[in-house]
């Protein structure tokens, strides 16, 4: 476990033994509340991971490398903008498969730029964004945020390529 997963793990420690002692029935319902978030995203959970896994597997690691490595440079960010625009999903399946690409040889500023543009560009609440609040807020909002994806994956590419310098 690294150093955030432990920190996590105190606190949330810290914090059970805290509601024990000042009372038992809020820390039972509180195990309730979160073995049912469990039971409803689990399946998700566990899609996501799989389907990570299956990525870094059926794509070769050499095709990452060349598209989204840091060698790839500005076409690498845009290709990562592009798939995360592009890809559907919540965050449990998204995370799982940058990750995956990131362990393959995926460059930070590509996996940045695509966590971000699936953040703000996510093809898919496209049609619901329209559905819900307008055509002219959707395409607005979609305009406005068009520059941000690219701008943070050439943000963290810099950042990497320098702290790897130091």
């Amino acid at each position: 476990m690294n150093t955030s997963t432990w920190i996590l793990v105190i606190i949330t420690s810290a914090l059970l033994v805290y509601t024990l002692i000042k009372d038992q029935s809020l820390a039972v319902e509180g195990l309730k509340v979160a073995g049912s978030t469990i039971m409803n995203n689990l399946v998700l959970l566990l899609t996501g991971f799989v389907l990570a896994g299956l990525v870094q597997v059926l794509i070769p690691k050499e095709l990452i490398v060349n598209w989204l490595g840091n060698q790839a440079g500005l076409k690498a960010i845009l290709i990562g903008c592009a798939a995360g625009g592009l890809i559907p999903g919540s965050p449990y399946a998204v995370f799982p498969i940058a990750a995956g690409f990131y362990a393959a040889g995926a460059g930070l500023g590509a996996m940045i730029g695509f966590i971000t543009a699936w953040s703000l560009w996510s093809i898919s609440r496209f049609p619901v964004e329209i559905a819900l609040i307008s055509p002219r807020s959707a395409i607005i909002r979609y305009a406005i945020t068009f520059i941000f994806p690219p701008i943070s994956g050439l943000i963290a590419y810099a950042l990497e390529k320098t702290l790897l310098k130091a």
